[in-house]
């Protein structure tokens, strides 16, 4: 797909990326971020390429050295009333907005751009790998929920959430059919219907 991206004639651009949509629990987290093109940060790349302990270098060099960057989410409870496509728009959304200077474009990782942007932006299939700003924005998310799935394996140690991030593994779909589900759980996934059903069956 590189060979159809092209980048925006103008300098103020901001990568949008987000993480968790897969996951059975706790927000989709997003980031967007503009790059002071003055200050290269070296190795950014899609942030799953990347081992936890680089990346955690790389989030501290991109907050240092970017014009500006924001995160942005949306709760549990919206990604059931809205789905997780709809959620995932509106966090992202809300990352943009949060930026403390407005882009001139925004190039968004993946095959649509969200609604409601105030300026031009452009989808960009495999961005975080194409797009310096991509995999910032993508490092960041990454970071940012990794550590909401740490805290919530502290609360609740039984579920294993440090290490599948609420991703569907064997291991998380087994704790919820042993220990129940919790309110951080997306009810609107089937495999978290699917426990609910049974037990109010």
């Amino acid at each position: 797909m590189s060979e159809l991206y092209q980048r925006p004639p103008v300098s103020l651009i901001a990568g949008v990326d987000e993480v968790g949509r897969g996951p059975l629990v706790g927000a989709v987290v997003t980031a967007a971020v503009i790059l002071d093109p003055n200050q290269p940060i070296v190795g950014l790349t899609d942030s799953k390429k990347l081992s936890e302990k680089k990346r955690l270098l790389l989030v501290d060099e991109i907050k240092a050295k970017a014009l500006c960057w924001s995160l942005g989410r949306a709760e549990v409870d919206e990604i059931d009333s809205l789905n997780i496509l709809h959620a995932t728009m509106l966090a992202m959304r809300r990352a943009v907005e949060g930026l403390s200077i407005q882009p001139e474009w925004v190039l968004v990782d993946g095959n649509r751009i969200p609604p409601g942007l105030l300026m031009p932006a452009s989808p960009v299939v495999k961005g975080d790998a194409l797009v310096p700003e991509i995999s910032a924005a993508s490092i960041l998310a990454k970071v940012a929920r990794d550590s909401e799935m740490a805290q919530l394996a502290e609360l609740y140690p039984q579920y294993g959430f440090a290490g599948h991030k609420g991703y569907p593994t064997a291991e998380h779909l087994a704790a919820i059919r042993q220990h129940g589900v919790i309110s951080e759980h997306r009810r609107s996934f089937k495999p978290v219907r699917d426990v609910l059903e049974a037990h109010h069956g």
